[in-house]
């Protein structure tokens, strides 16, 4: 009786301790515009300590609002990232993993409460420019998750007759707008002019009344592509380009707002899906000295840059250092909107005082990969990590410049370890021994979250899983 009274209080505190932070400004209707790049590293803007190429526009989002140091994503994979963003839900409760291709018969459950959804309302216009990535059959499409507008890829851009390890696996890669083909692409040189365009024609349209804009670009995910405007910009090769483009984007839409009178009453929002794919080599992106990559639960595949801005709203110059997940985004949107929650249970917080700086009592977060391993927990400067087996590029590996990856191998962590992100981000030295209590802490989160959301490393299947969307053909 005790332990499932336990387990009960835990998954309340766990899927609704959003609601325990209340607003502290007059509710408004704030325009919204939230930005997704795809596998950027945590080292890839200059005001994160990049250094190899310029990203003023990013600098100066960063100089005007909050910039946060130890951002994460539950998730270091696209569809189920990008899951996890839109609902404040880990994906591997909703049965989204790994990143969905053009043979996936499932998608993001329309049962789920997007962003979208709960912004549609409360009055607001809703459009999406970019990779989706939550399912490319017709019912799981973002005009079926509530969005009025849409124009993008359905899933990555290397999903192409043209992947360097798959020529003739995959179809066409089709542009879509509303939920038909558009055209087929057989060149993404002017993808991120594109998108770009798409959303500036979407402010101007939606600016006498509230809107929210999801712009998730494809890059800098493989196969990079540049515009002619910007290719040799960086003279740090192609990725120094994209990202310098991508930079370039920022700043257009932040010149249309202004432009358009609506800085003032609009929160922007700039984060990446996870960190850089490390063996693309000169087509991948920097960790900033994190450990690992894209498709681990080291720091350098879950933490990401995370800015928020919106003039008279949040400081100028504010860092904030503690610990915060994309999970958090939607029930804090829904906070300062005045939105209620979605009728199923979440799993992030409101942390809009922590965005404008203040502190809030530190919450575990949760690193699920390969399909629902749980792999680490992490709780304010502290985190765990479970034995599990994961991809590294081994010592001394010589990686390319020409888009070719170099083949990861698989190692095994063999104990778990316990790591102070606070004086060791790079996660190089276990410090359990030490921290006895700390340990028995963080195992007893993990132990609570198993019963929850399950855990294929040990056995648990879950009692809070849902079900993905399944396709259902009409013949």
């Amino acid at each position: 009786m005790k332990s499932t009274l336990a387990l009960l209080l835990f998954s309340c505190l766990l899927c609704f301790s959003c609601q325990k932070e209340e607003v502290k400004e007059p509710i408004q209707k704030p325009n919204i515009v939230l930005i997704f790049a795809d596998d950027l590293g945590y080292g890839d803007l200059g005001s994160y300590g990049a250094s190899e190429w310029q990203t003023p526009h990013l600098d100066q989002l960063a100089e005007d609002g909050s910039k946060f140091t130890q951002f994460y994503v539950p998730h270091a994979v696209c569809s189920a990232s990008r899951a996890a963003l839109l609902t404040g839900t880990y994906a591997n409760r909703l049965e989204i993993f790994g990143a969905l291709d053009h043979t996936a018969s499932h998608g993001l459950n329309p049962d789920e409460t997007t962003i979208a959804e709960l912004l549609k309302e409360q009055g607001y216009t809703t459009g999406m420019v970019g990779k989706w990535h939550l399912g490319h059959l017709a019912p799981f499409l973002p005009g079926k998750q509530g969005f009025d507008s849409y124009f993008g890829l359905p899933y990555s851009n290397d999903m192409w007759p043209h992947h360097p390890e798959a020529k003739d696996y995959y179809p066409p890669l089709p542009l879509i707008q509303g939920d038909s083909t558009l055209e087929v692409l057989d060149d993404q040189s002017l993808l991120t002019t594109r998108y770009t365009d798409k959303a500036l024609e979407f402010i101007e349209k939606n600016q006498d009344q509230p809107f929210f804009l999801y712009l998730a670009h494809s890059m800098p995910h493989v196969p990079l592509f540049v515009s002619e405007k910007f290719k040799g910009k960086s003279s740090q090769g192609m990725y120094g380009d994209v990202i310098m483009e991508i930079d370039w984007s920022v700043g257009e839409i932040r010149k249309k707002l202004k432009e358009l009178d609506l800085e003032e009453n609009t929160l922007i929002i700039f984060t990446s899906d996870n960190g850089p794919w490390l063996s693309y080599g000169a087509h991948a992106g920097l960790t900033g000295g994190l450990r690992e990559g894209k498709g681990t639960s080291w720091e350098g595949g879950i933490r990401v840059p995370a800015i928020f801005t919106w003039p008279g709203k949040i400081k100028p110059g504010t860092v904030q250092s503690q610990a915060a997940m994309t999970v958090d985004i939607l029930p804090t949107i829904a906070a300062i909107t005045g939105t209620e929650l979605p009728e199923l249970p979440i799993d992030g917080r409101n942390i809009w005082s922590m965005i404008q700086g203040e502190q809030q009592e530190d919450k575990p977060y949760f690193a699920y990969y390969n399909r629902n391993e749980l792999q680490a927990v992490i709780y304010g400067k502290w985190k765990l990590v479970f034995p599990h087996r994961y991809r590294t590029l081994p010592e001394g590996t010589v990686l390319r410049n020409d888009g070719i990856p170099v083949q990861y191998t698989h190692v095994n962590l063999e104990k778990a370890e316990l790591y102070n992100l606070e004086i060791d981000p790079s996660e190089s030295k276990d410090v359990s021994e030490a921290n006895p209590e700390i340990l028995a802490k963080l195992q007893g989160y993990a132990e609570e979250a198993r019963k929850d959301m399950g855990d294929a490393l040990t056995g648990f299947e879950g009692s809070g899983m849902r079900k993905h969307g399944k396709y259902e053909s009409p013949d």
